[in-house]
Parts: C-alpha cells; sequence; structure tokens
C-alpha cells in the first residue's frame, strides 16, 4: 500500500495524512474483496523496515492501526472476515498489540473471508524464522532431514494455512517486491498501479482484478498443454 506519504506531500500535508487517507482505501477494498469472493487479502501494513521511519510518523501509525481495528472490528463480524496477522506482532505497541489480539479473538470464527494484517513483516525474516524453526524441530528428533520438503517449508510461514498466492498489486508505481511474500509470490501474477495508495478505490481495484482475469497462468507449463488440460 505504497504512496501514503508522498500524496500527502503532494498536497502540502503532513506526512500522516496520507496514512489516515490510506485507511479509507483499506475500508473500501476491505469490503469489495469479501463482496467479489477474494478468500484471504493480505495487507502490507508495516514491515520491519518500516521502524527505522521518524518517531512521530512511527506512532501515528501505530495509532492508525488501533483506530482501525477498533473502529472496524463490528464491520469485520458483520461481514463473516476472520482476522489474522504475518509478522513479529510482538514487537507492536501494547496499545496496537491488545487492540489486535481483541479483534483476532472477536473475528475467529469467520468464514466468508481472511483478512491478512502483515505488521512488523519481511520475508526474509519470515523465511529465517522457518529455518530455525525445521531446525529446532529436527535438533529435537520430531523431524527427519530426510522428509523436509516444501510443504514442510510452508507449513511454517506466517501465511500458513492460507490459499495459493494469486496476485500481487503495488501501488504507487513502484516496480519491486520490497521483501513482501518472497516465497509465496513464485506463481503470483503482479499488478503495478501508477496511483498512489489513498486514491486505490474501487475501480482501480476493478482495474487489478480485470487485468488479472485475462491473463493466461501457465505454472511453467506451454499454452497449448494449458488448452488441452481445460
Amino acid at each position: 500500500m505504497d504512496g501514503n506519504g508522498r500524496w500527502a506531500q503532494a498536497r502540502g500535508l503532513p506526512r500522516h495524512r496520507g496514512h489516515a487517507e490510506g485507511v479509507e482505501s483499506v475500508r473500501v477494498i476491505t469490503k469489495m474483496a469479501r463482496r467479489v469472493g477474494v478468500e484471504a487479502l493480505t495487507l502490507y501494513s508495516f514491515s520491519t523496515e518500516n521502524w527505522g521511519r521518524p518517531q512521530d510518523e512511527v506512532d501515528a501509525l501505530m495509532g492508525l492501526l488501533v483506530h482501525f481495528l477498533e473502529a472496524e472490528r463490528q464491520l469485520m463480524l458483520d461481514e463473516g472476515i476472520r482476522l489474522q496477522v504475518s509478522g513479529e506482532a510482538e514487537r507492536l505497541v501494547p496499545a496496537a498489540r491488545e487492540a489486535l489480539e481483541r479483534t483476532m479473538a472477536a473475528t475467529a470464527h469467520g468464514t466468508g473471508m481472511v483478512l491478512n494484517l502483515a505488521l512488523s513483516y519481511g520475508s526474509r525474516q519470515e523465511l529465517v524464522r522457518a529455518a530455525r524453526l525445521i531446525a529446532e524441530d529436527v535438533a529435537a528428533g520430531t523431524l527427519d532431514p530426510r522428509s523436509i520438503d516444501e510443504a514442510s517449508i510452508e507449513s511454517r510461514l506466517y501465511t500458513a494455512g492460507l490459499p495459493e498466492l494469486d496476485l500481487v498489486i503495488r501501488t504507487a508505481g513502484e516496480m519491486r517486491l520490497s521483501n513482501f511474500l518472497l516465497w509465496q509470490v513464485a506463481y503470483a501474477e503482479l499488478y503495478v498501479a501508477d496511483i498512489a495508495w489513498p486514491d486505490f478505490r474501487e475501480d482501480a481495484f476493478a482495474a487489478a482484478l480485470g487485468s488479472f482475469g485475462r491473463r493466461e497462468r501457465r505454472y511453467g507449463l506451454t499454452s497449448a498443454q494449458i488448452e488441452e488440460s481445460a
């Protein structure tokens, strides 16, 4: 969800105003994703690198997170949305951590869609964590090294249990993955929108989904093979 700060600065506003406007985009896109049948929506909300931003901006982001979780909890319940988190949630400030835990507990039985917030998240760190968990299981004698496969890694990622990642949308014209879901993105489609996240609303999301729907997903096969198996 890129471009919040630049969106604000272009309008002569403080950066935190862009983040606040971006929260409205989160609300709009989450509701639309639920309506069109998306099974899981992951929002890269706060990266491990974001801790290095100016403290006042970090504080504002934590405050917005608390506000969002408290304000949108009833919407999640009404829509059957189950909230989960990917990342080092223990690093969040206490108020954010508590609001996150309350909302996750309240929505635990939602079956309509999963809203996965990537908070204090970095994909390389996620992979290191998975490797460490595997090493611990091998050391404890509960995992045979010869049995380690892709499923062994996937089951130890934050996204374990979520459906296969299909589409990655990047806003504000950014053309890189920025340490986001590096394992999961293997066969995902990429879509880059030139507009900043605060301007990314229903029409922009519909354009991204339309582009995705027109693509041929070959998974290493040829078009002819795909046609034969259809």
